[in-house]
């Protein structure tokens, strides 16, 4: 018996061992594109009731070309190219374009490097997950809707909400602010050289470091909470400031409202930002010290 049983052990091991594993890891899903995201030099989306949104690579960083002129917010850019990196439990072949609402497409996206232009075409949604068909070269593919959501916002949404270029940022050397209001009969000018600030108040005592902190926080790091497009009334004189760049530019702002937010216009951009008061106070007063 124990030879018996001992035979039967040494089977079943056998059996185990032998036997072919099933496969349990999950399905990778088809990927929509090999695309790459830094190949792509302009983008544009086309609707079929409203005017195109169109965007342009310029020294590394989106433009917007149509319907405005400004710079683009590089995020936004990326969500809509994030796209070509997508992958789809589903594919179908492109041979009833109709099927999946193809052929009267909600939208296209048009993408161009340097060979050529890709485009994919936004169809109908599918009822049952909620996701859209989407039709790339031969394929459709089921993507969530985000991808959709993304290239159809409103461009003024998509406009850059930074009052300086990142460029811009980098090459601040001070500030002339003996036009508003709170500074002009003091004529302030606030300016850094070589990383060291000077005041021409002669009773403001600041500290580097707090000049240094208010400069990236509310300056280079200053995002608005929303814009809008700017003309400015050339019958009204604003109080106004500008930004002094190294290579002898001037940026200028028109101070157009101060509470209950402030309201900052660049004619030059013809953008109006918008920041919430607190924001906006420490932008315009930097801590000086008066004594």
């Amino acid at each position: 018996m124990n030879l018996v049983m001992l035979a039967i052990v040494a089977g079943l091991v056998t059996f185990l061992y032998m036997r072919p594993q099933a496969n349990t890891s999950a399905p990778s899903g088809h990927e929509v594109s090999a695309l790459k995201l830094g190949d792509f030099i302009a983008v544009k989306v086309e609707f079929p009731t409203r005017a195109p949104t169109s965007f342009e690579k310029v020294d590394g960083l989106w433009h917007m070309t149509a319907p405005y002129k400004v710079r683009a917010d590089q995020m936004s850019v990326q969500r809509i190219l994030a796209i070509i990196a997508a992958k789809s439990a589903e594919k179908f072949p492109t041979t009833d374009l109709a099927k999946f609402g193809l052929d009267n497409p909600q939208l296209k996206l048009k993408l161009t490097n340097a060979a050529g232009t890709e485009e994919f075409v936004f169809g109908t949604f599918n009822p049952v997950n909620d996701e859209q068909y989407i039709a790339y070269k031969d394929a459709v593919y089921l993507l969530p809707g985000s991808y959709a959501e993304a290239a159809s916002t409103q461009p003024i949404e998509l406009v850059d909400k930074s009052p300086l270029s990142r460029e811009e940022a980098k090459q601040i050397s001070g500030f002339d602010f003996s036009r508003l209001e709170q500074w002009e009969e003091a004529r302030l000018n606030v300016d850094i050289t070589d990383g060291k600030w000077s005041v021409n108040a002669p009773k403001a005592k600041p500290t580097q470091n707090e000049l240094n902190e208010w400069l990236d926080f509310s300056w280079k790091q200053a995002q608005a909470k929303q814009v809008e497009l700017y003309a400015p009334d050339r019958k009204v004189t604003y109080p106004s400031f500008e930004v002094k760049l190294k290579d002898g530019k001037k940026i200028h702002f028109d101070k157009i409202q101060e509470a209950p937010d402030l309201l900052l216009g660049r004619p030059d951009e013809g953008v109006l930002y918008h920041f919430s008061n607190d924001v906006g106070f420490n932008m315009l007063n930097p801590p000086l010290n008066l004594q």
